[in-house]
C-alpha cells in the first residue's frame, strides 16, 4: 500500500467546520480569486482546493447543492465531466504531470469532506512527487503558492 501524505490538511481537519457550504459560498460570491474559483460554467465551476493534496489540485462540483450524482440532471453530468476533461487537459498542458488521481467521495464513510455538495477532485501527479520530506518529517513539500497556481491558471479558462 501506498500512502499520499498530506500533513498540512491537519489544519483543516482540526478546524471549526463552515456551517456554510464552502462550495455554494464560494459560487454566490463575485470574488473568485478571493474564493479559489477558477471557471463557473451554465451548471459546473472550478475551484482549486484551498488544502491540496499536491500542487495543482482543483475540484468540479456542479453550482446547485446536490450530495449525489443522481441528482444531477442530464446537463449537469454532462458539463461535470466535459469540464473535469477540460481541466484535466488544462493541468496536463500548464503543469506536465506524470499522471492523474480523480476522485469522488460520496458519504461520510467514504471519506467525503463536504457531506451536502458532490465535488470531484483533480489531482496531478509526477514520478516520483514524494520525496525524503513525507519519509522523514511527516512533511509534504507543495511547491507553488495558491494565488500563484491561481494566476497561472485563471487565463487557461
Amino acid at each position: 500500500m501506498k500512502n499520499i501524505w498530506a500533513p498540512w490538511r491537519k489544519e483543516f481537519i482540526l478546524s471549526e467546520k463552515e456551517k456554510d457550504c464552502f462550495f455554494c459560498e464560494a459560487i454566490k460570491a463575485d470574488q473568485d480569486r478571493k474564493s479559489l474559483v477558477l471557471y463557473r460554467g451554465k451548471e459546473c465551476f472550478c475551484i482549486l482546493n484551498k488544502y491540496p493534496y499536491n500542487n495543482g489540485h482543483l475540484m468540479v462540483a456542479p453550482n446547485l447543492h446536490k450530495d449525489d450524482l443522481s441528482k444531477l440532471s442530464n446537463t449537469e453530468m454532462l458539463e461535470f465531466m466535459t469540464l473535469t476533461r477540460d481541466v484535466k487537459d488544462i493541468l496536463s498542458k500548464k503543469m506536465n504531470p506524470d499522471g492523474f488521481n480523480l476522485g469522488i467521495n460520496i458519504g461520510k464513510d467514504a471519506g467525503a469532506g463536504v457531506l451536502g455538495h458532490i465535488h470531484l477532485h483533480i489531482v496531478p501527479r509526477w514520478q516520483g512527487d514524494t520525496n525524503f520530506m513525507p519519509v522523514i518529517s511527516d512533511t509534504k513539500v507543495v511547491p507553488q503558492s495558491l494565488d500563484e497556481l491561481y494566476t497561472e491558471l485563471k487565463d487557461c479558462f
